[in-house]
């Protein structure tokens, strides 16, 4: 049985969450129909936009996406601060970017006077707004149903277009984000789509090597801050470089089929992250089979089962992966 998201969220514990959501029927999300020819790339389009529109709307930061043929991936940043400093004013006009809200909503979005009787039904509409706008089950639903509508509209059909809800998996520490943002960003060059980082269109990473060449992070995805000259404190406390160079190689590694035969430079890097050469290949082609739900150190997943009063069943298994060899 699936477990309620409330069960698999932990904020005290990581704000980083990866998201999967995959296609029915074996309907196309994007790419080309082997049997009718038809094209549904235009669709990566609609993705983007629509990731990129909730980012300004949720306090919730893209990190990493790709948008493949019949599923995508994003990992995501909840910023719990972000939406507890937004003013009354702001989150139901937050809220109102994305759903009409109520009559009373409407009238204090206006400036309008809310009559007495109505105070308590305003603020308990901007209590729960306020959580809606940190929550990762929200985001996604707003992402995946506009998306389903369209696609069904254009493929004249009904019903559901997506398999199910979507999968969520904690990234409780960052080794264990690191290794899913690359898991994620390589996924074209896994599938043959792309040679290299740099050809893998519709991804996250993309958009950080072109605006890396000219030496910017792109302002629509959580930046790097570790080592790097940004007057922010919210960011991926890692290297830019260092991640970038680290994929880049990963790419090639996994592209050529060369198991394990990663340089010097690069053993270097994941030596920082206490994780083995063998361990990183194996995770960034395996990721969706090794881990089936939260991700981290043994210590990390003892204190993350503890707060949501889980038993660690088979994750110890799973954490061994992330821990240097």
């Amino acid at each position: 049985m699936p477990r309620p998201r409330s069960t698999q969220i932990s904020i005290e514990d990581t704000p980083y969450y990866h998201c999967c959501s995959r296609t029915v029927r074996c309907a196309h999300l994007t790419g080309v129909d082997d049997i009718t020819g038809k094209s549904y790339e235009h669709r990566r389009g609609w993705i983007e936009e629509q990731i990129f529109n909730l980012a300004e709307m949720f306090a919730i930061d893209v990190v990493a996406y790709a948008v493949m043929s019949n599923h995508l991936h994003i990992v995501l940043h909840i910023d719990i601060e972000l939406a507890n400093n937004w003013t009354d004013r702001e989150v139901v006009e937050h809220w109102h970017q994305v759903f009409k809200g109520t009559e009373i909503t409407q009238i204090f979005a206006k400036g309008e006077i809310v009559e007495s009787f109505e105070i308590n039904a305003l603020k308990h509409s901007i209590a729960q707004y306020r959580s809606r706008l940190s929550d990762i089950s929200w985001f996604m639903r707003c992402l995946n149903e506009p998306i389903a509508r369209k696609a069904n509209i254009e493929d004249n059909c009904t019903g559901h277009f997506w398999e199910g809800r979507f999968k969520s998996q904690a990234l409780l520490d960052e080794a264990a984000v690191l290794a899913c943002m690359a898991y994620v960003e390589l996924n074209p060059i896994r599938a043959k789509m792309a040679k290299t980082i740099a050809d893998s269109d519709h991804t996250s990473l993309q958009l950080r090597v072109k605006a890396a060449l000219k030496g910017k992070q792109p302002t629509k995805l959580l930046p790097f801050i570790g080592n790097e000259q940004l007057n922010q404190a919210k960011g991926i406390n890692f290297s830019l470089k260092d991640y970038l160079e680290l994929v880049d190689e990963t790419g090639r590694i996994i592209r050529d089929d060369k198991r394990g035969a990663i340089s010097e430079n690069a053993a270097k890097i994941l030596t920082q992250l206490n994780i083995s050469a063998d361990n990183w290949i194996k995770i960034t082609r395996d990721f969706g089979k090794i881990f089936h739900g939260p991700v981290g150190t043994l210590q990390e997943l003892t204190r993350y089962c503890k707060h949501l009063e889980k038993r660690r069943r088979h994750f110890s298994q799973c954490c061994k992966y992330l821990e240097a060899s």
